[in-house]
């Protein structure tokens, strides 16, 4: 069984930045694609980046140019780094991996806001 569990979401400013991470833990071999996903409420769940074991990654429109997703493989961490942020981008993001079948991370709150 895999866990993910989120930290360092919070509140920020327009035009600021913020760091979340996500670190996996139990029985596992290796996790192929870890992601980002965000939620606001009555709206479904997007995908906001991705990232392989090779380090290959994918954005969504909405955030490209301003976040960038990486990974620890030796610590099993991955991170969004979220750069120039938008009262648009306040959600509860969620950290996702697929290992026998979807896991979720319970999330983290990311608002942005004066």
């Amino acid at each position: 069984q895999v866990q993910l569990v989120e930290s360092g979401g919070g509140l920020v400013q327009p035009g600021g930045s913020l760091k979340v991470s996500c670190a996996a833990s139990g029985r596992f071999d290796r996790l192929w694609t870890l992601a980002w996903h965000r939620q606001t409420p009555g709206n479904k769940r997007e995908l906001v980046a991705s990232i392989n074991t090779r380090g290959s990654t994918n954005y969504a429109d909405s955030v490209k140019a301003r976040f960038t997703i990486s990974r620890d493989n030796a610590k099993n961490t991955v991170y969004l780094q979220m750069n120039s942020l938008k009262p648009e981008d306040t959600a509860i993001y969620y950290c996702y991996t697929y290992y026998g079948g979807d896991i979720w991370g319970q999330g983290t709150q990311v608002t942005v806001s004066s």
